[in-house]
C-alpha cells in the first residue's frame, strides 16, 4: 500500500431512514361491507451501521464519500400487512477504528473484532395502523400513526494501527530503513526529517515460518503530546502496539536524553503507554569501531539498568537476528522485563 492510500482519519455525515406510516384502511369486501379497520403498521427506517472488517487496513475507501443515507420504511397495507423495512446501510471499517461523535467529541466505541457492528444512526420506528386503535367504543378509527423521523449525525472515524511492535524514535532515526530490511514493506526512505508521514506496516518473518507485525510510525519531536509536529496524529497509533522498540542513532549527542524525551512524550499523551514492554536499539552502529562500542556499552549499562538494549545496523545488517529473537521473546512471554 502506498503512503498516499493510507487514510486513518475521516469525518462522515449519516442519516437513517424514516419509518413508514401506518395504514388507516377499512376492510371492504363483497359480503363484508363493514369489516372494520385492518390497516397494517409501517416498516422501520433503515439503520446506518459500522462493521469491522479484518481485510481492510485503511479508511481510504471512505475518503471520497462522506454522506450516507439509509432507506425509508414502506407504509403499512390492508389486511394488517406490515410495510417493508428500509434498507440498512453498512459501512465497513478496519479493525482498530475508534468512533467519535464529531459534535461532542465523545468516544462511542472501538471496533476491535472482525464482524463487530455498531448502529450509529437508528432507523425511525414505523407508525401503527388503525387496527391498533379499535375498541368497543371506537370501532372504526379512520386514523393511523405517521412514521418517526430517522436520526442524523456527524461522526469521526479514527483508525489506530494494530501491530505487535511499534517503532518509536525521532525523525530520521532509521525506522523506515529498519522496516524495509526486516520485512517486504517499501516505506519512503530519504535523508531528511519527516520522510514518513503515514504509518507503514511490515510483516517480519521469524524462525519456522512464524511472523509478527511491525509498524513504522512518523517520528516524535519534543512537544508532540501537545500536538507539535505530527503530534497526536502519530501518538494514537502507538496505543495498540504490545511492544515498543525505541530506535536511537549511535551518533546521537546523548542517547539517554533522547530516550527520556521519547518516554516523556508518551507519558504526557497517555500514561498507560508506559506499561508496555520496551526495548532500546542503538541504530547505525556500523559507524562505531570496537573500541568506541566498548566505551558506549559501559555508559549504556549505567544508563539503562532496567531496560534491555542492543546495537544494530539495518544498512550493514548487523544484530538483526538478535533483535528479532529479543522481540519474539518479548511478544511471547507474560513476564514484563
Amino acid at each position: 500500500m502506498t503512503e498516499g492510500n493510507f487514510v486513518d482519519y475521516v469525518k462522515i455525515h449519516v442519516t437513517s431512514g424514516k419509518g413508514g406510516k401506518g395504514s388507516a384502511h377499512l376492510r371492504r369486501e363483497k359480503y363484508i361491507p363493514k369489516g372494520g379497520p385492518d390497516g397494517g403498521d409501517g416498516g422501520r427506517g433503515g439503520h446506518v451501521i459500522l462493521k469491522a472488517n479484518k481485510n481492510l487496513w485503511t479508511l481510504y475507501h471512505l475518503k471520497f464519500k462522506r454522506h450516507y443515507k439509509a432507506g425509508h420504511g414502506m407504509a403499512g397495507g390492508k389486511q394488517t400487512s406490515t410495510g417493508a423495512d428500509g434498507d440498512d446501510v453498512y459501512i465497513d471499517v478496519p479493525l482498530g477504528t475508534a468512533v467519535k461523535n464529531t459534535d461532542t467529541g465523545e468516544l462511542l466505541k472501538e471496533l476491535m473484532e472482525h464482524g463487530d457492528e455498531m448502529i450509529i444512526a437508528l432507523g425511525g420506528k414505523g407508525g401503527k395502523g388503525n387496527a391498533h386503535f379499535k375498541s368497543a367504543t371506537r370501532q372504526t378509527p379512520r386514523y393511523a400513526q405517521p412514521g418517526l423521523e430517522g436520526e442524523e449525525g456527524n461522526f469521526t472515524l479514527e483508525m489506530k494501527v494494530l501491530a505487535d511492535v511499534g517503532l518509536v524514535g525521532f525523525p530520521n532515526a532509521g525506522k523506515s530503513t529498519l522496516l524495509s530490511v526486516l520485512s517486504a514493506a517499501k516505506p519512503k526512505i530519504a535523508n531528511y526529517e519527516f520522510t514518513t508521514l503515514k504509518p507503514n506496516l511490515g510483516i517480519v518473518e521469524y524462525r519456522d515460518y512464524q511472523t509478527f507485525v511491525m509498524a513504522d510510525i512518523p517520528g516524535i519531536i519534543e512537544g508532540a503530546a501537545e500536538g507539535k509536529g505530527l503530534g497526536h496524529y502519530f501518538l494514537r497509533h502507538i496505543e495498540r502496539n504490545s511492544t515498543l522498540l525505541f530506535l536511537i542513532p549511535a551518533d546521537a549527542d546523548d542517547i539517554r536524553k533522547q530516550y527520556d524525551i521519547l518516554v516523556d512524550e508518551l507519558r504526557r499523551y497517555n500514561p498507560e503507554l508506559l506499561d508496555k514492554e520496551r526495548l532500546v536499539a542503538i541504530s547505525k552502529s556500523d559507524m562505531l569501531d570496537e573500541e568506541l562500542k566498548t566505551e558506549m556499552k559501559e555508559e549504556l549499562d549505567r544508563d539503562f539498568k532496567d531496560i534491555p538494549y542492543l546495537f544494530i545496523s539495518a544498512v550493514a545488517q548487523q544484530g538483526l537476528q538478535e533483535l528479532k529473537d529479543k522481540l519474539w521473546d518479548m511478544l511471547n512471554t507474560d513476564e514484563k522485563i
